[in-house]
């Protein structure tokens, strides 16, 4: 009666999944209840002019393809997803995680198998029954054995398995999420490298055209040599130039490459000029609260955290007694050919419980670990959302920055390739020296490389931005967001195993 009365016990124990971690509390956000307004956050742009408005949508409803109007892009971002190997490393770390909790899992029940066995010994003549010095044993069974959770040890250790799996799930999404924005950074960087050094070959056209007119004065006795060397020292580092924003434009397609996880398909669709990339301007920042369940580093971190609290759980219960079941059931006989007789049947049960005296403080020193890691994790957390909250200030005061500075290097360009005009025309009236000429060029190359870089820097901004506020999980508007732990065929010798282990495991959203 006893036996039955503690295995019921142990049963409800188990169904209520009973633990000794502490009640879990989210800490508390470390930054302000709002993003920076005014001064450089007060400008934030409105929808720009062919360009797709959000409509209010936080970044999280809006599908990557939504966001980037451009077909060759989009081309980009659907292979990178489908090949980029940092990416399989992640969701190949969420399917290992996911395994190791099923393993954790799996020791909360019993434990149950089948044993054929023979054991043969010889004993000693003078201590052998009816002179048989040797012996013969075999058996055929079923042994099983369970560890009662009452303390919620095994429960807890699950519960940690768990969470790192969820973890990791977030981590995966996260990167999925960072992929999308790489990609699209690195192609418009191509597009401004492209722009740069067609910047480059005009000015270095220009240039050789000015260093002829030069030679052809100083041949004819016209022109000083001052003059002839002034225009070539344009020429030679326009030529420099050019040679320097060709290797850059080949690195930049070079780390593109590598982000796709494959060579430049040679049917992609043609792209859209740096200029005609209209991306959304006026994605709402919303609160820095709603960050925790748009950034899945946030979650991730969390996750983390909910590890480190149940692990708490699990060194509690290891300063209480361990009780455990043991027991097997099945035939034994002296020969082969009398396991199945009738009398032959065996059974033993044994169960054992085994409470901790003295370990060297071992024990002690685990929860001390355990408790020390929870608070590093809730460091982490803090800093997590600390991170985050930066990230998304730093764009918003970049959005609301960029496009004022552009239209007054639009204006700057705009001038110095007007002084080019009158310095050219009083050098050639013999108003001006060569020297007004060369420091023209300098001047307008200079500021049309500024325009550029800073037309390349709003639009990753944008995307940043856009990164920063949870978008690039979904493809399309309107799509249902797929569970972090999402399985990726990556193959279709894959998908079988990926689609029957994501069955086993929760969802993490």
């Amino acid at each position: 009666m006893q036996k039955h009365s503690l295995i019921a016990i142990a049963v409800a124990l188990f169904a209520a999944g009973c633990t000794m971690a502490p009640h879990y509390q989210r800490p508390a956000a470390p930054v302000s209840g709002s993003f920076p307004t005014g001064g450089v956050y007060a400008t934030q742009p409105a929808a720009a002019a062919g360009a797709t408005s959000a409509n209010g949508q936080a970044a999280t409803d809006i599908g990557w393809r939504d966001f980037f109007a451009d077909a060759r892009l989009q081309r980009l971002i659907d292979i990178a997803l489908k090949n980029n190997r940092d990416l399989r490393v992640s969701v190949l770390n969420m399917q290992a995680a996911r395994a190791q909790y099923q393993i954790q899992r799996g020791a909360l029940l019993p434990t149950i198998s089948a044993v054929g066995q023979q054991t043969k010994s010889r004993t000693p003549l003078d201590l052998s029954v009816a002179n048989q010095t040797i012996q013969n044993q075999y058996s055929v069974g079923v042994n099983g054995s369970w560890e009662l959770d009452f303390f919620g040890r095994i429960q807890s250790l699950k519960d940690q398995a768990l969470a790192q799996y969820l973890s990791t799930a977030q981590a995966r999404k996260a990167a999925e999420i960072a992929l999308v924005a790489q990609v699209a950074d690195q192609y418009l960087q191509v597009l401004g490298a492209d722009d740069l050094l067609q910047v480059t070959q005009n000015t270095l056209k220009s240039s050789q055209e000015s260093y002829r007119i030069a030679k052809v004065q100083f041949d004819t006795g016209t022109g000083s040599e001052l003059d002839l060397r002034q225009a070539q020292t344009v020429v030679e580092q326009a030529e420099a130039n050019q040679q320097a924003q060709a290797r850059l434009r080949a690195q930049a397609e070079n780390a593109l490459v590598l982000l796709i996880g494959e060579p430049l398909p040679a049917d992609l669709a043609a792209g859209l000029p740096l200029n005609d990339q209209a991306l959304i301007t006026d994605i709402p920042a919303g609160l820095p609260s709603d960050l925790l369940t748009r950034r899945p580093d946030i979650m991730q971190a969390e996750e983390s955290l909910l590890a480190a609290n149940a692990n708490i759980g699990a060194a509690r219960a290891a300063f209480f007694p361990k009780i455990s079941l043991t027991g097997n059931f099945g035939t034994l006989s002296p020969t082969l050919g009398g396991l199945f007789k009738a009398g032959s049947a065996a059974w033993q049960f044994a169960p054992q419980i085994s409470l901790p005296i003295f370990q060297g403080g071992v024990n002690k020193a685990n929860l001390d670990l355990a408790t020390v890691q929870k608070n590093i994790q809730i460091a982490q957390y803090e800093k997590a959302i600390q991170t985050a909250f930066r990230e998304v200030a730093d764009g918003l005061a970049a959005r609301g920055t960029y496009d004022q500075q552009i239209q007054a290097l639009e204006r700057n360009t705009f001038a110095e390739q007007r002084a080019l005009d009158l310095s050219n025309l009083r050098y050639t009236n013999g108003v001006d020296s060569y020297l007004s000429v060369l420091t023209a060029q300098t001047n307008l190359y200079t500021a049309q490389q500024s325009l550029v870089n800073a037309r390349v820097n709003r639009l990753t901004n944008l995307v940043d931005l856009y990164k920063a506020l949870g978008g690039g999980w979904i493809e399309r508007a309107g799509e249902q967001p797929r569970p972090a732990d999402a399985p990726v065929d990556y193959s279709a010798e894959r998908a079988p195993a990926a689609a029957t282990s994501a069955a086993s495991a929760p969802s993490a959203g």
